[in-house]
């Protein structure tokens, strides 16, 4: 009864888990329409509604964990879930950019709060052993999500409007308060008394902030704009500083000795490095299927539609396979079938459409790759935590791999030539060889240093 209970509460937890991961990629579909509507504003400006959920998104998760480990998880995905759904109502009835803008960091914020305390719920209701298999459908959750935020974007956006993009988070948000409020158990971390450490939350939201801000805009401002520059060199002078708070403090945003953990650094520092080729990926294909064989937006959705249902099939197996052999049995073989999938469209795409012998087989193996690492990497970060560190781990996790995909993005941008030119149909080999060898550094990675913790039941 116990485990049935656990499965129970995963499913509430996994609603607001794929509600705040889609709305990381599904609104990037329904921009040309937003553009449209608000014509008045520039799209510069409305970029925003894109650049300040990503930005918020990555400074809030630090310091949400620790406010769902200090006042309680429960409360804290509640306090998320209730901000997400109204700040995802204000978006959808927002009459002018400005609000819309506003409404969409808002809604970032409440989806910071939802991420960290969701897994937090979780763990606690199964035991080590059988934790991989848990956290990995719940990580697949938010990388189907990301990844299906193209097709059910553009389905939404021409059958009813861009405003449905945000409406449809009203009554999931609804369902999952409705049924989580008797099942879901309150926890915190039994050690933290009084206030926060309101001065470490600040630095860690800043500084991530900072660094957020220069990834997701450089593009568009140039690395040498000197709002680039003075982002950059504030990260680098405040994350010392936050680094060195957390170490004179007895309750910190981040406790260090995490990072000490030959685990949690390996697995972390192994998402980072995945999460640069997943979410380039996501990016770089569509840019293909639309800009060069000149597919429809919906049609490069459903054309990319069997890669996350793969990935779904194999999560749930994957994380099985971990509990009972580890995680490098199982992330080792992922990376190397996503770094196929993507090595053949180096290898055999071509500039006329050819779905069926190169781009379907080469989605499904990306997809059977992303099932069986993007969730067991986040298992082999959070298993084996201790109960009191969940939120904090799977918060920093969640930093690591928000980083990870801004990043990822911002290269790839990088990388593509102009649309229409000889140079962005060449440009497209040489993102997918960032984006394979991305996934072989992070297999190599845990392959070489990634080890179980002994002490662990």
């Amino acid at each position: 009864m116990a485990l049935e209970r656990g499965w129970k509460v995963l499913m509430v937890t996994a609603v607001g888990v794929y509600l705040v991961s889609l709305d990381v990629t599904v609104v990037n579909i329904a921009f040309p329409a937003i553009a449209a509507e608000f014509s008045d504003t520039s799209r510069n400006a409305l970029s925003w509604t894109l650049s300040g959920y990503n930005i918020a998104f990555a400074a809030a998760l630090l310091s949400s964990g620790r406010l769902a480990d200090r006042f309680g998880r429960r409360r804290i995905f509640y306090l998320g879930i209730t901000v997400f759904t109204l700040s995802s109502m204000a978006c959808g009835l927002a009459p002018n950019a400005a609000l819309l803008i506003a409404a969409r960091v808002v809604q970032a914020l409440g989806g910071a709060l939802v991420i960290p305390s969701s897994l937090a719920l979780v763990l606690p209701e199964f035991p080590p052993n059988r934790r991989s298999a848990a956290i990995g459908i719940s990580g697949a959750v938010g990388g189907v999500a990301a990844a299906t935020g193209p097709s059910l974007g553009s389905l939404l956006v021409q059958t009813v409007s861009w405003r449905a993009v945000f409406f449809i988070n009203v009554p999931l948000c609804i369902g999952a308060w409705i049924f989580g409020r008797r099942l879901l158990r309150e926890s915190k971390d039994p050690n933290a008394t009084g206030l926060p450490d309101i001065l470490g939350g600040v630095l860690a939201s800043t500084s991530v902030g900072l660094l957020a801000l220069a990834i997701v805009q450089g593009d568009e401002w140039g690395y040498g704009d000197p709002r680039i520059v003075g982002a950059l060199v504030g990260f680098a002078t405040l994350l010392p500083l936050f680094l060195f708070r957390c170490s004179r403090q007895a309750d910190p945003v981040l406790d260090l000795s995490l990072l000490r953990q030959r685990y949690f650094a390996v697995a972390n520092g192994a998402g980072f490095l995945f999460a640069l080729g997943f979410f380039a990926m996501l990016f770089v294909n569509i840019q293909f299927t639309t800009g060069v064989w000149g597919y429809s937006i919906i049609g490069a959705g459903m054309a990319a539609t069997p890669g996350p249902l793969c990935a779904a099939l194999a999560s749930g197996p994957a994380g099985r396979l971990a509990d009972r052999y580890g995680h490098r049995v199982v992330i080792v073989p992922g990376t190397l079938l996503f770094a196929a999938g993507i090595l053949a469209l180096v290898f055999f795409v071509g500039e006329e459409p050819n779905y069926w012998p190169v781009l379907f087989p080469a989605n499904v193996l990306t997809g059977f790759g992303v099932g069986f690492t993007i969730s067991t990497i986040g298992s082999a970060a959070n298993a084996f935590l201790p109960p009191h560190r969940f939120a904090m781990g799977s918060a920093f996790n969640a930093t690591c791999r928000q980083i990870g995909a801004a990043l990822g993005i911002a290269v790839a941008v990088a990388m593509l030539g102009r649309p229409g030119t000889r140079d962005f149909v060449d440009s497209f080999d040489l993102a997918w060889t960032f984006i394979a060898l991305t996934a072989l550094a992070s297999g190599a990675l845990v392959f070489a240093f990634y080890r179980r913790p002994v002490d662990v039941d």
